[in-house]
């Protein structure tokens, strides 16, 4: 039997309110209707009665809540009784997007054998797309990449956000001309994978000011696209935040262009609940990592999240003039 669900079951016969509920436990009513609904299911009577504005225990609902009640306090005192990070011991399951691997992630894994030395990290670097499909089918306890998961049961929080520009080879001796679009296109264009968040905008973006003829090079490894842009072969659009070390060494120059790219966001997505302090900590320190990540450096390298963290990054700039 889910222990989130007998939680709710608690929660709701105390305040009597779907909203309130939902409040209290940071989801949504439809999330507290389905997990009591599914309970009622499960125990095969009706908890409570529907009212216009609360609700009411049934005789039914009145005798299980002793039960559950007495199950919840026992959870929240085992979990309490694990409170010493040091104790912690089993796997936790982190997918990872190459742009944090290749900048905080270091830090963030530093921090979690610091707080938690006998916890083992299984470690998935993939695309947002991957991740999240390993996400929702259970593989993942917890993903670090570019776009909100949606479900009721999921927390998303924002991390930090990292600022898009176009780099290309020292060699090629661009970085002291403002470049247009077209003289972007004019080199082999490199991006992130097919259907990622900077693809798409890429895609649009050269459809609308430029034309369709113009070919992205897509690619899952961010590595590989680096190296590339490194040996002169194209230009990318990268976070400086991934390329510090490239830059540090004059390997490849950040390029003035004629159009603001968008900023990517970082975000968290774990499943929330009681029994998942584990996941909700870890969460915690990564944010924390990433933000501090994001006070060290200057604004065109990293940010912390901004106030629209919910709207959509890659919508199309205004066209210039």
């Amino acid at each position: 039997m889910n222990m989130r669900f007998m939680e709710t079951f608690v929660w709701l016969a105390k305040l009597r309110n779907f909203r309130l509920t939902a409040e209290k436990l940071h989801t949504t009513q439809a999330a507290v209707s389905s997990r009591i609904s599914t309970l009622e299911q499960e125990l095969g009577v009706r908890l409570f009665e529907r009212g216009d504005r609360e609700v009411t225990l049934t005789l039914e609902g009145s005798k299980a809540l002793v039960f559950a009640d007495r199950l919840v306090r026992t959870m929240h005192e085992m979990l309490g009784s694990l409170k010493d990070r040091a104790l912690y011991t089993g796997v936790i399951r982190i997918g990872v997007i190459e742009s944090i691997i290749h900048s905080w992630f270091p830090e963030l894994m530093t921090r979690i054998h610091r707080s938690y030395p006998q916890l083992e990290v299984e470690l998935s670097g993939d695309t947002t797309i991957k991740l999240i499909e390993q996400f929702s089918k259970g593989h993942l306890d917890l993903i670090l990449h570019t776009d909100n998961v949606l479900g009721a049961d999921v927390q998303n929080i924002p991390l930090c956000d990292f600022p898009l520009c176009w780099v290309g080879a020292s060699s090629l001796r661009l970085h002291g001309e403002l470049l247009t679009l077209a003289d972007v296109a004019s080199f082999p264009v490199l991006s992130f994978s097919r259907h990622s968040g900077p693809h798409r905008f890429l895609e649009r973006l050269f459809d609308e000011r430029v034309g369709s003829g113009v070919r992205i090079n897509c690619m899952t490894s961010v590595a590989a696209m680096v190296r590339l842009v490194v040996d002169g072969f194209g230009l990318a659009m990268l976070p400086p935040a991934i390329i510090q070390r490239e830059l540090a060494d004059g390997d490849v120059q950040l390029l003035k262009i004629d159009t603001q790219m968008p900023d990517m966001p970082l975000v968290c997505s774990y499943r929330c609940g009681p029994e998942t302090p584990l996941v909700q900590q870890i969460a915690t320190e990564a944010q924390q990592t990433a933000q501090d990540f994001a006070r060290d450096l200057p604004a065109h390298v990293a940010l912390l999240p901004s106030a629209d963290a919910g709207a959509d990054r890659w919508s199309l700039p205004p066209a210039s003039g």
